[in-house]
């Protein structure tokens, strides 16, 4: 398997008892799920990607582990920890389009949990080796209520992993897009913000095909096809709430759980996003 589409929206997910009640993603969960119906396959590049965001943990790490995929998208981090031998896998996320393409992607991996849940409201102590979350901490409205819930839920010597986007040589994003995205593209109906992703990303691909771009992160991208660098561009202007983050701030979000936390590391990936991690104290 590497490419699987989603076949059927409707494949039953497993939901929390307290659904209606869930205190949900301030950065919308709904957008996000639009786009991972759109972009729900799982691609050979994806693996290089897995691995650059997971930079704090080896591949040799992850065999045996039971691990907990904060915010799991369409399953894909989830898939590779699996492929590299994780003992079992709890995914968690909130809406039910991106659930259903998780569980398809996933098929194959009877140890895959696929679970309606809030992380907010995750109440469990001390049952992961590894707790993860790519893509989904600069886009809530209470990261640190996350992070805490993700510490509870490691067992002693556990490991947290947080991937973010990083301030750092995103500046342009901030001071030029980010106002666009606010002000104008995270309100519009998604169908027309998908419909502005496509001259925007035309934009992007005779940008990287015209040899533009010398950090590691647009090198990486000129290995993409079309499809895959329009679901990029189309996740930069969907959420209501995108933060990003100075390396200072993103190891800040771990260094205040210093309590319960030791060995904090951070490091730089492809030179425009942060991945700090750290080992919950015994």
């Amino acid at each position: 398997m590497v490419s699987k589409k989603l076949n059927n929206h409707q494949k039953a997910v497993e939901k929390s008892d307290d659904k209606d009640n869930l205190d949900v993603l301030s950065g919308s969960p709904e957008r996000f799920g639009h786009s991972w119906h759109i972009f729900n396959e799982i691609l050979p590049i994806h693996e290089q990607q897995f691995h650059r965001w997971t930079k704090g943990i080896a591949t040799e790490e992850w065999r045996g582990k039971k691990i907990l995929d904060v915010g799991c998208g369409i399953g894909r981090n989830s898939y590779w920890a699996l492929h590299n031998g994780a003992e079992s896998a709890l995914c968690i996320d909130v809406d039910e389009r991106t659930l259903a393409a998780a569980k398809n992607n996933l098929s194959e991996y009877s140890n895959a949990i696929i679970k309606y849940q809030s992380i907010y409201d995750l109440a469990l102590h001390e049952q992961f080796d590894i707790a993860f979350s790519i893509g989904v901490i600069h886009h809530l409205e209470n990261p640190q209520l996350a992070i805490k819930n993700m510490i509870h839920a490691l067992k002693p010597e556990g490991k947290i992993l947080i991937w973010l986007y990083g301030f750092e040589n995103n500046e342009w994003i901030v001071r030029f897009f980010n106002p666009f995205r606010k002000l104008l593209f995270s309100r519009l109906p998604l169908s027309v913000v998908y419909a502005l992703s496509l001259p925007l990303t035309v934009s992007l691909w005779l940008f990287l095909r015209l040899g533009f771009g010398k950090i590691a992160y647009l090198k990486m991208l000129r290995q993409f096809s079309f499809r895959h660098l329009r679901a990029i561009v189309y996740d930069q202007m969907i959420p209501k709430i995108a933060r990003y983050y100075t390396k200072n701030e993103a190891y800040q979000l771990l260094a205040e759980h210093e309590a319960e936390l030791e060995n904090i590391q951070i490091d730089w990936v492809n030179q425009m996003s942060w991945t700090v991690t750290a080992t919950k104290k015994a």
